[in-house]
C-alpha cells in the first residue's frame, strides 16, 4: 500500500526538524556548558598547553605566568563578523571581573601585521591584551581553523570550555563567575615541590 503524500511530507519536515535541533544543539552545547559551570573541552582535566605571547604593547604573557588566574584565550580577526560581535561582549565581562582574576588575551590572527588589529582596538574601546598569533601557539591549540574560537582556563591552567564561534557576553560571565568561585590552586612550600 503506498504511503499517503502528506506523510511522506511529515516525514521530511521531521527529518528538517531533527536535523536543525541536533545543529543548534551542537553549536549551542559548548556556551550553555559553560554557563552551567560543566566542563565541555575534550581534556577538561588535563593542564592546557603551554604557549608564551608578546602583546602588542610589547609585555610577554605566558602561561605560567597566568596561573591562578582565570583566562580566556581567544582567536579572532579584524576581518572576522562573529569576532567583532562578540568582542564587545568580552571588554564588558573583562571590565567587570578584572579585579577578582579574570584576564582576556586576545590572539589576532590577522595577516596584515599589527597595524589595522591596532586600530580596530582603539576605535572600538578594547582594553585587554592583544597579541598576535604565532605559529606555535596556533599549533599548540590544534591549529585553530575557525574564527572565533575561546579557550576558558580555569585558575589551575585547565582548558575547562572551548567555543567556536560566538561566545555570548551573558553565557561567558556565567561561566567566569562559576570559575573564579572556585578556590585557588595552593601551591605546597618550597620544600616540598
Amino acid at each position: 500500500m503506498p504511503i499517503p503524500r502528506v506523510l511522506k511530507r511529515f516525514r521530511w519536515q521531521a527529518v528538517f526538524w531533527v536535523a536543525l535541533a541536533a545543529f543548534v544543539g551542537y553549536r549551542i552545547w559548548p556556551q550553555a556548558a559553560a554557563a552551567v559551570g560543566v566542563a565541555s573541552s575534550p581534556n577538561a582535566n588535563a593542564v592546557g598547553p603551554a604557549y608564551e605571547l608578546t602583546t602588542l604593547d610589547g609585555n610577554v604573557v605566558t602561561s605560567a605566568d597566568l596561573r591562578g588566574k582565570v583566562v580566556l584565550l581567544n582567536f579572532w580577526a579584524t576581518w572576522c563578523p562573529p569576532c567583532r560581535l562578540e568582542m564587545p561582549g568580552f571588554e564588558s565581562v573583562y571590565e567587570l571581573n578584572k579585579n577578582r582574576g579574570f584576564v582576556v588575551l586576545g590572539v589576532a590572527m590577522d595577516a596584515d601585521g599589527t597595524g589595522p588589529v591596532q586600530q580596530f582596538l582603539a576605535e572600538h574601546h578594547i582594553t585587554y591584551p592583544v597579541a598576535m598569533a604565532s605559529g606555535p601557539v596556533v599549533q599548540t591549540f590544534g591549529n585553530v581553523n575557525l574564527l572565533p574560537t575561546s579557550f576558558l582556563i580555569d585558575r589551575q591552567g585547565r582548558v575547562r570550555n572551548q567555543v567556536q564561534g560566538v561566545f555570548t557576553a551573558i553565557a561567558l560571565d556565567q561561566a567566569v563567575k562559576h570559575l573564579l568561585d572556585e578556590p585557588a590552586p595552593v601551591t605546597p612550600p618550597v620544600g616540598l615541590r
